[in-house]
């Protein structure tokens, strides 16, 4: 098989966005398929659909183009604010698009007008992550000028957090949230389909205790892709972290001793070892390196240190004697690492289960319980 690869387990997406389906669903929040980390790959996007996202969403036009030729019909909505310069593409390609911007808006009604559609307006609200959003003090104003615009409709409002600035939501955000729908919906009348909290982050609040208010969707990704909870990193209870499973081939192997026996002509490098003197085991590399993943987000199988990388080549400690030249050594990702994995030209993607299976549908019944762990 093709090394370096990448090897999807849809089976286990799909399992992991019917738990969080059910259990949101319960709570009245509607589940968004966030693809942008696996770069729209439409298989994935399908898994998600099949285990019961309402749609999807999108960072990329270029991933959203690429769910629309593999024949994706479901609803997407773009949530990076669109270029201006892509107007007419994202009116052609998306049902909808959060947005920060009143000329772009403004350029989307216009690009919907010439395509005799209506696009979607969803105004993202800054609240504290420092990422993008409208104030909350400007937000009322901006929505009654969407709401004046010919081509485009009023569709909802969203928040984000824990991406830039690392803020967690909390149940205080969300009720500023809510009651920031309710102001908008006291000046433009019952338009908000949409009040979406955030992404993976939000979990930890939305199955908890806290009243949800208005909020009624939540953009997930990372909880569904890697079964974890993103500002903590454990694993959610009940879901499965190994969708994904990078394996990489072995190039070169040598024996003791791991430290270089090099004379150095600077002292200063002479105190530079790949790892302890004291360390035993054989030196592995292996073609992977900084240009295909985030070397920083592999977890390595037991009895493997990690000694540094480079552009191409992943060097490593292993205590398996028995390693050569050809085998392989397979790693699990963080999202970071999968991100960067997935949109690298030489890693093929592998898919398995690529069927829905009815029992496992049957198994995760909407009640079962999810808890972190």
């Amino acid at each position: 098989m093709s090394r370096p690869r990448i090897e999807v387990d849809l089976g286990k997406i799909r399992q992991n966005t019917r738990i969080i389906v059910g259990r949101l669903r319960s709570r009245g929040i509607r589940t968004t398929g966030v693809t942008k980390a696996v770069c729209g790959d439409p298989a994935i996007a399908r898994a998600m659909l099949d285990g019961g996202a309402a749609g999807l969403a999108e960072a990329r036009l270029s991933n959203v183009q690429r769910l629309r030729n593999a024949g994706v019909t479901s609803s997407i909505t773009l949530i990076r604010t669109p270029m201006l310069s892509q107007a007419d593409d994202v009116v052609e390609a998306c049902e909808a698009s959060y947005n920060t911007e009143l000329p772009v808006i403004t350029a989307l009604a216009a690009a919907a007008i010439r395509q005799n559609k209506v696009h979607g307006i969803l105004i993202m609200v800054e609240m504290g992550d420092l990422r993008e959003g409208v104030i909350p003090q400007d937000l009322a104003k901006i929505a009654r000028q969407v709401v004046d615009l010919p081509g485009v409709a009023l569709k909802g409002i969203g928040a984000n957090f824990a991406c830039l600035s690392s803020i967690a939501p909390t149940a205080t955000k969300m009720r500023d949230l809510s009651a920031l729908a309710n102001d908008v919906e006291g000046q433009c009348g019952p338009v908000l389909h949409t009040i979406s909290g955030g992404n993976s982050a939000n979990l930890p609040w939305a199955l908890g205790e806290h009243p949800s208010g208005r909020i009624n969707d939540l953009r997930l990704g990372e909880a569904i892709l890697l079964g974890v909870d993103p500002i903590c990193g454990r694993q959610i209870g009940g879901m499965y972290h190994d969708a994904f499973t990078l394996v990489a081939e072995v190039i070169e192997t040598h024996a003791e001793p791991l430290s270089p026996t090099i004379n150095f002509s600077d002292p200063a490098l002479a105190k530079l070892h790949l790892v302890p003197k004291n360390e035993t085991g054989t030196r592995a590399i292996l073609a992977i390196g900084h240009q295909d993943t985030d070397i920083s987000g592999l977890s390595l199988p037991h009895g493997n240190t990690l000694i540094g990388a480079t552009s191409d080549h992943l060097i490593v400690c292993t205590k398996d004697a028995t390693l050569r030249a050809g085998a392989e050594m397979r790693f699990q990702m963080n999202y970071s690492a999968l991100m960067r994995a997935m949109a690298a030209p030489d890693i093929q993607t592998n898919l398995l289960h690529n069927r829905p299976s009815p029992d496992v549908r049957d198994f995760y019944s909407p009640n079962k319980h999810l808890a972190w762990v």
